[in-house]
């Protein structure tokens, strides 16, 4: 099987680098690099994150020319590929290459094949998103220390990026949210120049990456005493997560933790209020498998299983005067689900 999606290649080879390819054989790995890769790799071959099996081919050129090469050389003849990450050009080049060179290979396109494998983590990947996660609380402090009236959004943003830096993350793992007052409901909106205001509520939503693995928090607060509209919001975000926190364990289907959060805020009159998914999974990406929605055709529901990561965070938002959403990390463990983040969820009033 040909890997070409980075995050794939790191996961099954260790290899973190923005180029490379990749092919899995029952027996080896076989990872193509080019000369910025070379010393790196073997430096990572005589470290504790060594890949077993590991064969290095050296790309000189071309990374097609050399998959070809390695493809003949190791007797390939069904071939699976990442339908995702190959465009139709690419794989029509290798088809069309293979065929001019007299080369029997039959090319078969594959979905979800390592992500699957991604689904669970392991006791190592498990222990480093913990860490990641309770690295959030500091992180958290700064972010609530740095919300008051008369900043920007864009200044509360820059006291949270700082602190992930001050906290030993390598990066952030995507671009920080704070939406203020009608921006608070805007679900993905980016800090901008707005001036926190009294009665605010702001939604902070920050994530970090360390040693390669993702975290992911959101928390809403007020600046000054909210209106009783926004604690009436905040209150039924607040329980519909809980709701959905109460409902993680083994062998339940992600649309029923779905469901179960999205029933309350239903209830509580919220339902159109509340447009995307309860949650998403966490580990090399951000975003990953399993997505924590409603039964959708792209997007199958699938049991939970021990050893799976993913956020939980419903959200209801009103256009024109704000939003609340409250996100954690959680793991589901063989009895239930064990929160990663350590951050009070109650209304924070700064």
């Amino acid at each position: 099987m040909i890997v070409t999606c980075g995050v794939n290649i790191r996961y099954l080879s260790n290899h973190a680098g923005s180029a490379g390819v990749l092919v899995l054989t029952h027996d080896a790995v076989h990872l193509l690099v080019d000369f910025r890769y070379r010393d790196a790799v073997r430096m990572l071959q005589d470290s504790p994150a060594a890949c077993p099996d590991l064969r290095t081919w050296d790309v000189p050129a071309s990374y097609d020319e050399a998959l070809l090469a390695c493809l003949e050389e190791i007797g390939a003849s069904v071939v699976g590929f990442e339908a995702a990450h190959v465009t139709v050009s690419k794989h029509g080049w290798w088809q069309k290459t293979a065929e001019a060179r007299r080369l029997a290979i039959t090319f078969r396109w594959t979905e979800r094949v390592v992500e699957q494998a991604r689904l669970i983590k392991d006791v190592s990947e498990t222990a480093t998103l913990r860490e990641a996660a309770r690295r959030l609380a500091e992180v958290a402090t700064a972010a609530f220390g740095g919300v008051r009236v008369g900043v920007s959004e864009r200044h509360v943003a820059g006291v949270i990026e700082s602190a992930m830096r001050a906290a030993g993350y390598e990066r952030t793992a995507f671009d920080t949210i704070v939406g203020s007052g009608p921006n608070s409901a805007l679900p993905h909106y980016r800090a901008g120049d707005r001036i926190l205001s009294s009665g605010d509520l702001v939604v902070l939503d920050f994530g970090g990456v360390l040693d390669g693995y993702c975290c992911d928090l959101t928390r809403t607060v007020a600046v000054g005493p909210p209106a009783p509209e926004a604690r009436q919001l905040y209150a039924a975000v607040y329980d519909a997560q809980q709701a959905a926190l109460a409902a993680v364990r083994p062998g339940v289907e992600t649309s029923v933790v779905d469901a179960a959060a999205r029933q309350v805020l239903e209830e509580r009159g919220y339902g159109a209020a509340f447009g995307h998914g309860t949650g998403h999974g966490l580990g090399l990406d951000v975003h990953e498998e399993p997505r924590i929605t409603w039964p959708r055709a792209d997007v199958p529901s699938v049991p939970l299983a021990p050893g799976m990561v993913f956020t939980i965070e419903p959200g209801a938002y009103l256009s024109g005067f704000g939003g609340v959403r409250i996100e954690d990390d959680v793991l589901v463990t063989e009895t239930g689900a064990e929160v990663l983040t350590q951050v009070p969820r109650e209304l924070r009033i700064l």
